[in-house]
């Protein structure tokens, strides 16, 4: 009888070419993977990096998006719009009408023919979305930094667990060549043993600040804030239009500052690079200066020293070793000696490493093997969480000294009661 029921349903699914067909993989039965099968994905926000996002995921012939989701009238409007008026002119798909769009995000995720969700929220949404997602059975692509809290990131590593979901995070510098190579120099002992690491973001998050404004029509402010205390409106924190990166990243009641938006490619380099992906480091020593916002010295249980530091070259990572140094960003690749790199010093590495590797793809594939991508939460967790703990240190000026292993401090009440925050009824 399934057999037939399911014969039955792709009979029916199955339309002429340049219509859009909607074949749930929960009809072709858990672990049947056909050339063939699209993972239907669905968007749970709709701003500047969502539809970055989408428009990966439109030109992946392996999925296709057919819902979304936000509090933004317009945004779900204008995202309806550009999805379909992609699918007709890149794919000729001339009878759309597969895409439905949710204000509210639950919906979302109860529609049984979406597979996967991508989170690209503020920040402050990302963990109770997350867990909503994995629960109710999809797989997940979320948004770096993972989370805004400790306590939210463990429970996205354990909601992943309970519900074998397939997670990748939105570090996606590790799908990058210039990056890998950056990782293969460090593990292969090169740069001889590492001793020290300097990386430089942003600054920590501060306290909302901003001015009140009239919030716009369409704009569901309530669901908006949502978890996170229900903060004055302005245009800067979230706008109508999006033309740069919204300033909710910024404070720490949506946000962990660009310490930890930039701490989330860059930190993450670092763990990677030093094979701390299951671990972090045990001891946070904050700057002397309360209004220093730079200076953090963090220390590995093996003595590698970690600084959150401006070297002078930008959001970058730092690599110093007792046969040399290594520097590695989005715009360059470099070791000093020249010849650790290459043999050549001559060679263009801006150009040579430059190469993105398809992060997205990555998770696609992982959908359909059932195998972990390159970012998965266990790693997006503890890199989060090098984050989260730096905003802390730098918040309490307290020496800290950090359990790995149960993910706790050590004899500090006021930073294990900063690990998880009380989400507002809304």
């Amino acid at each position: 009888m399934e057999n037939k029921s399911r014969r039955s349903f792709l009979k029916k699914s199955v339309v002429t070419a340049g219509v859009f067909t909607i074949v749930p993989r929960f009809v072709l039965g858990r672990g049947f993977i056909a050339p063939s099968d699209k993972i239907n994905i669905g968007v749970i926000g709709l701003g500047k990096q969502g539809n970055i996002l989408s428009d990966r995921f439109i030109q992946n012939t392996q999925a296709q998006i057919i819902a979304g989701s936000d509090v933004w009238e317009s945004k779900r409007e204008a995202f309806q719009s550009n999805i379909h008026n992609w699918y007709s002119k890149n794919r000729g798909i001339s009878d759309y009408k597969g895409l439905k769009t949710y204000l509210d995000y639950k919906e979302l995720i109860d529609q049984k023919e979406v597979d996967a969700i991508i989170v690209a929220t503020p920040d402050h949404w990302h963990a109770i979305q997350a867990v909503d997602v994995m629960d109710a059975g999809k797989d997940l692509y979320c948004e770096k930094p993972m989370t805004l809290t400790i306590d939210g990131g463990k429970k996205m590593v354990a909601a992943a667990k309970k519900n074998n979901s397939v997670v990748q995070i939105g570090s996606m510098q590790r799908s990058w060549d210039r990056f890998k190579k950056a990782k293969d120099l460090v593990s292969s002992g090169k740069l001889g043993e590492i001793t020290k690491v300097l990386v430089n973001v942003g600054d920590p998050a501060v306290a909302y600040n901003l001015p009140a404004e009239t919030i716009p029509s369409g704009l569901d402010w309530n669901k908006w804030c949502g978890p996170a205390p229900l903060i004055d409106y302005n245009e800067l924190v979230a706008p109508p239009i999006v033309k740069t990166y919204p300033k909710w990243r910024d404070y720490k009641e949506t946000g962990g500052g660009i310490l930890a938006d930039w701490g989330a490619h860059m930190f993450d380099i670092a763990q990677w690079c030093l094979d701390m992906d299951h671990t972090g480091p045990i001891k946070y020593i904050p700057p002397s200066d309360s209004k220093a916002v730079r200076g953090l010295r963090m220390f590995y249980a093996n003595g590698i020293e970690m600084v959150h530091e401006d070297f002078g070259r930008k959001w970058a990572v730092r690599f110093i070793g007792t046969e040399g140094i290594l520097d590695v960003s989005r715009g360059f690749l470099e070791t000093n000696p020249t010849t650790i790199l290459s043999s050549n010093p001559e060679v263009d590495t801006h150009k040579l490493y430059s190469k993105q590797w398809n992060h997205y793809q990555d998770w696609i594939s992982a959908i359909k093997t059932r195998n972990q991508p390159i970012c998965p939460v266990e790693i997006g967790h503890r890199s989060a969480t090098v984050c989260n703990i730096a905003n802390i240190a730098y918040e309490l000026g307290q020496e800290l000294n950090w359990d790995p292993e149960h993910e706790s401090f050590i004899n500090n009440d006021d930073a294990n009661g900063m690990m998880k925050r009380k989400p507002r009824k809304f």
